[in-house]
């Protein structure tokens, strides 16, 4: 169990830590690919945002403990205290760049609602979460390269892809550890699966068919995203943004044919870098 040390009344993030950076995570964070000046103000975002999930998952503090620490973390970054150290860092970049917090603040919302909220009725719902836990992370990538606000629609469509590719392969995880679930339950019920069914070895016949409907829906996200890079401005942000998408496209894919309870999805590193660098090669040429 996590010794949660209390101070000034509000538990702190460091504490609830769960240990977990960029390097893990199923998509690029800040990668090489991007320029230099542009890596460190997206990992002042992501460190701010990694902090506020591992409060939010936490499995031993008390639901009142961790939106304390996330208030402190709101009210950090909208300079109305200095509480929290990742939300200072985030403070201090959009100072330099001239940002405003709108979108750490919107993020916040996402993790606020993962103390209070632990299943979501419809597909919509689930696409409500994902304005304020995914969108939020692309538009502040864009606003750091300086590029238009026009390409939101595309951004918002590929982060909430990402998030429901990650909900559907740490669907079991979730539930187990956090009692949380994020597959619609109208699409559980429709299918004949049950909660429950999370707990199981395998995916049952009405739980599979529930993660391939929403694959398929995530693959009509992906459709919506598919000229997002082509949008950017930025040549670098640009293959990026082709990199991830193309490593979701082939995760979508597997979450059509394999049980996230029982088999492997995610990529093997191999397999990986093979995927990027194919769309990479093939963004530089102008064909994706």
């Amino acid at each position: 169990m996590i010794d949660i040390a209390t101070a000034a009344g509000s538990t702190t993030a460091g504490k609830l830590a769960s240990g977990k950076d960029h390097r893990q995570e199923n998509f690029p964070v800040a990668s090489i690919v991007l320029k230099r000046e542009q890596r460190a103000p997206i990992m002042a975002f992501y460190r701010f945002a990694r902090a506020a999930d591992d409060v939010a998952d936490n499995p031993t503090a008390s639901a009142a403990e961790r939106l304390s620490v996330l208030a402190a973390m709101r009210s950090t970054l909208a300079g109305e205290s200095d509480e929290s150290e990742e939300a200072r860092a985030l403070r201090a970049v959009l100072t330099e760049r001239g940002l405003t917090p709108r979108h750490g603040l919107d993020l916040l919302t996402a993790f606020e609602r993962d103390c209070t909220v632990a299943r979501y009725r419809t597909w919509d719902d689930l696409i409500g979460y994902c304005r304020h836990s995914a969108m939020p992370a692309g538009r502040y990538v864009l606003d750091v390269h300086g590029e238009s606000q026009a390409t939101w629609p595309a951004s918002d469509a590929l982060c909430a892809a990402l998030q429901i590719i990650n909900h559907l392969q740490d669907c079991a995880k979730d539930f187990r550890a956090l009692d949380r679930v994020y597959l619609p339950l109208e699409m559980l019920a429709e299918n004949g699966a049950e909660v429950g069914d999370l707990g199981g070895p395998a995916a049952t016949p009405g739980l599979r068919a529930t993660i391939e409907q929403m694959a398929t829906r995530t693959d009509d996200l992906l459709g919506q995203s598919a000229s997002f890079a082509a949008q950017i401005r930025d040549r670098r942000l640009s293959v990026e943004v082709a990199i991830i998408h193309r490593l979701a496209t082939s995760l979508t894919a597997r979450l059509k044919t394999r049980d996230p309870l029982s088999q492997r999805v995610h990529h093997r590193r191999r397999e990986a870098l093979w995927l990027a660098a194919t769309a990479g090669l093939s963004r530089l040429a102008g064909r994706s």
